[in-house]
């Protein structure tokens, strides 16, 4: 059971990052920084964040990346480039990633929609795209 959660777990990364089987994890950091002092760490993340949780039914890719970037955005966490990247790969335009993270200003606060903007802005630049912005 345990190897077909893994297995289940890199196929949908794989899915997500449109990796290939010489890097299945693709631009996901997952834990390989830290197999020195946590070994296993890989392994969690792939077997539960990503064979268990990202591998359910209900919500299509998009759906389960906006929702990663809702709360990676609310806690101020480093990995919303890593999400946004993913939301690039799954089909998100920039537009609607911008969209969503501005969505998030009365809920989350002007510093943490400035953080995540920040962010998106360089994934932008490194992946070559650019935001259409509506004229007032």
């Amino acid at each position: 059971m345990t190897e077909d959660r893994y297995q289940k777990g890199l196929d949908k990364i794989q899915e997500l990052t449109q990796a290939g089987d010489d890097n299945p994890t693709g631009f996901m950091d997952i834990g390989e920084a830290f197999k020195d002092i946590a070994p296993d760490l890989t392994k969690y993340v792939v077997e539960f964040a990503f064979g268990d949780i990202y591998a359910r039914p209900g919500l299509d890719n998009k759906q389960k990346v906006l929702t990663t970037i809702t709360a990676l955005v609310a806690q101020g966490k480093p990995q919303i480039g890593m999400h946004v990247k993913t939301g690039l790969s799954v089909g998100l335009t920039p537009e609607e990633i911008v969209g969503c993270i501005m969505h998030l200003i009365p809920y989350t606060g002007f510093p943490s929609v400035l953080n995540a903007l920040k962010v998106a802005k360089e994934v932008f630049t490194e992946q070559g795209v650019s935001v259409k912005t509506a004229k007032d």
